[in-house]
């Protein structure tokens, strides 16, 4: 499957490669790392994949708590997301501790309505999650209620962090966010064209949106115009910026039959003319 150009984003003609294929129901929450290499969550065995830029895989972290979704900072700050009965961020860098697991002194599950899905983290120390809702680590570990009124499933900040991008079905919502973290003026930013469920989401260095919907990588301007698909196969559910340059864009792809041993998770990727934000990792 070859693709159509889209200006300044990705040249025609382009296609997917295959990177990486495991055995498993999840892999998730991509992240690109400064050094050129992807992580990955796979909840499924609580282990956390790092896959070089050479294509060489490894397992980096063991015993997560099914933990399923990655973010990362500017700071270097490392979390993690726990899918378990107990939810909770944790750190993986620079060490391994406890950030967040309660509201008020309740557990997650008292507030949010499922697991944390997916999260990205702000250059103050703070993460933002889909849990069944839109919720706010701030950098104490201390979670807000419930923002807006979608549920939400991929999310990412803009470049500057002033903006929130979700994901919610065949919508994109955006939140102004404001100093203290807190998020207001909830919107609809875009509709998905290359499918209809939108999951996984990047943003490229000059603030384009990047969404995967489950069949393609469709891309938005910071106005919200839709600029065109990438498109790709059946099961494309999360997306993230990569490589030493970051022109390469990666996607998570899931096959076969949920809960089987036919189970399989891939990932693949393709070079593009858009670099990535480089000053977060995904």
């Amino acid at each position: 499957m070859s693709t159509t150009a889209i200006p300044g984003v990705i040249a025609a003609g382009q296609k997917w490669k295959l990177v990486w294929e495991d055995k498993g129901n999840n892999a998730d929450g991509p992240v690109g790392m400064d050094d050129g290499s992807l992580w990955l969550a796979q909840n499924d065995n609580s282990q956390v994949v790092r896959i070089d830029k050479n294509g060489k895989a490894e397992v980096i972290y063991k015993d997560t708590y099914t933990g399923g979704a990655i973010a990362a900072n500017k700071k270097g700050e490392v979390f993690i997301g726990e899918r378990s009965l107990h939810l909770a961020i944790w750190y993986l860098k620079p060490q391994r501790k406890l950030f967040a697991n309660s509201h008020a002194g309740e557990p997650l599950e008292c507030i949010g309505g499922g697991i944390i899905n997916d999260m990205t983290a702000d250059s103050k120390g703070g993460v933002y999650m889909t849990m069944g809702g839109i919720y706010y680590a701030n950098p104490k570990g201390e979670v807000s209620l419930r923002y807006g009124t979608i549920g939400g499933n991929g999310i990412i900040l803009s470049p500057d962090e002033k903006t929130l991008y979700v994901t919610n079905g065949a919508i994109v919502y955006a939140f102004d966010v404001n100093v203290d973290g807190s998020l207001t003026n909830q919107r609809e930013f875009g509709k998905l064209r290359g499918g209809q469920a939108g999951d996984g989401s990047a943003v490229d260095a000059q603030g384009r949106l990047y969404v995967a919907t489950g069949a393609s990588v469709d891309v938005f301007a910071t106005n919200g115009d839709f600029l065109g698909s990438i498109q790709g196969p059946q099961g494309l559910h999360g997306t993230a910026f990569g490589g030493r340059d970051k022109k390469t864009l990666f996607a998570i792809v899931f096959y076969g039959a949920w809960g089987t041993p036919s189970a399989r998770n891939r990932v693949i990727a393709i070079p593009t003319i858009a670099e990535g934000y480089k000053d977060r990792a995904k």
